[in-house]
């Protein structure tokens, strides 16, 4: 056996093992909890609704098990299974160029892995989501949405993956640093560009009616001093129940977007406090620093992968006997998962650690109370639980459990 192949094994194995032994302890702590309201939150939630976010969270927990068995088989039948060399195999027959050749063969492969987790999305659409009341969304509107989602694919990814891999073939060994110009870029101009032509292909998005309502949010912007191009709001409620609210891209181009559904739970001091709260990330750069965050890490892993590529273990150990470009790439991104899963830890660390600021921010321009109240609405509306495993949460959640988040709240009133 490949030295590369035990080490690849053995790394999937102890992420399974981990990942389970996480999900154990969390479906554990939910169900322990389950029915006892937290102190903190007695007066504010009801027992059934607690009930029902636990019961939601453990039917997730459940599909979750047979995920993490479905990726782990996948993973293997994509390498060492050769799925990937018989995929690159059959379009090589077709005698087409290098880069045609890459090219489809890249897209095909993301055609087939979104194909095969169909059964798990309509599953937590159809079944999770409609047995607790959350799913407004047809399946006749599901379809349209992935076929809208293939057409996107096609589109937006058949130039990029064209220019990456002729970057890849064409650049001498330093193709890594030009395709990390080109992928960033392309991120960046995705953010900008998302809010106004791509989020529209969805969704339906009509400037803020109530007159009360848009009078206190543009007084919290001119306090804040965040420009923006109008305040919208988002028909959510088309496919889910679940609220929510947002800003998106940059410059004088933002916009911020409330779903129909967040306006319906929150009254109005809740809605101003938790869009102080979307300021807050503005206000404390948490965009600019993912962005550069995500820079930095991606330099480093193309870097990584333009070491790999030139390594004939690293073909050998993954089950592929014909080193190229795009099946590197491939084989790079499909075993990426299992080497980086400890990041995870600090990742969404950071990210709650933002959380925290934006509080904070909210707590100085809004009613830290109504935040408060704001997220504990939100979160009986859309049943997450109050009682996750710590270590679970530290590896999955970029959002603080509720009760830390309003404790710091608390905190600062006083």
């Amino acid at each position: 056996m490949n030295a590369f192949t035990a080490i690849f094994l053995a790394a999937l194995l102890i992420q399974v093992a981990v990942h389970a032994w996480l999900m154990l302890r969390h479906q554990r702590h939910v169900l322990a909890h389950r029915d006892a309201v937290p102190a903190a939150f007695a007066a504010r939630v009801p027992l059934d609704a607690h009930r029902k976010a636990a019961d939601y969270t453990l039917a997730k927990l459940r599909l979750g098990w047979i995920g993490i068995a479905w990726n782990a088989l996948l993973l293997l039948g994509w390498t060492l299974g050769g799925g990937i060399e018989t995929l690159d195999q059959w379009w090589s027959a077709l005698e087409w160029s290098p880069l045609a050749t890459g090219t489809a063969f890249l897209l095909s492969a993301i055609a087939i892995m979104a194909i095969l987790d169909l059964p798990f999305a309509l599953y937590r659409q159809f079944v999770i989501e409609q047995h607790f009341g959350f799913n407004r969304m047809s399946l006749r509107t599901f379809v349209t949405d992935q076929a809208k989602l293939a057409a996107l694919l096609v589109i937006i990814g058949t130039p990029l993956v064209v220019l990456v891999l002729w970057l890849m073939e064409t650049a001498g060994s330093t193709w890594w640093l030009w395709v990390w110009a080109v992928w960033t870029a392309f991120s960046v101009l995705m953010s900008w560009a998302y809010p106004s032509f791509i989020a529209p292909i969805f969704n339906t998005f009509k400037p803020l009616e109530d007159e009360t309502l848009h009078s206190r949010i543009e007084n919290l912007l001119a306090r804040t001093g965040f420009p923006n191009r109008g305040i919208f709001v988002m028909d959510g409620s088309t496919r889910s129940t679940h609220g929510n609210a947002y800003f998106s891209g940059f410059g004088a181009g933002k916009r911020i977007v409330f779903f129909d559904t967040l306006l319906d739970e929150l009254d109005a001091d809740e809605i101003e406090s938790v869009l102080a709260h979307e300021l807050g990330h503005f206000k404390r750069r948490h965009v600019l620093k993912n962005i550069a965050i995500m820079a930095v890490l991606s330099l480093a892993l193309l870097a990584t992968l333009g070491w790999l590529i030139e390594a004939p273990w690293f073909y050998a150990g993954l089950g592929v006997s014909q080193p190229s470009v795009h099946v590197a790439l491939l084989l790079f991104v499909l075993a990426l998962d299992v080497f980086f899963f400890w990041l995870l830890p600090l990742i969404e660390g950071l990210s709650r650690r933002f959380e925290f600021e934006a509080d904070a921010y909210a707590a100085q321009h809004a009613d830290a109370d109504a935040l408060i109240r704001g997220l504990v609405k939100l979160d009986k509306s859309s049943a997450n639980t109050l009682t996750p495993d710590p270590l679970y949460s530290a590896f999955h959640d970029s959002h603080p459990p509720t009760p830390l988040r309003v404790a710091r709240l608390t905190a600062m009133q006083r």
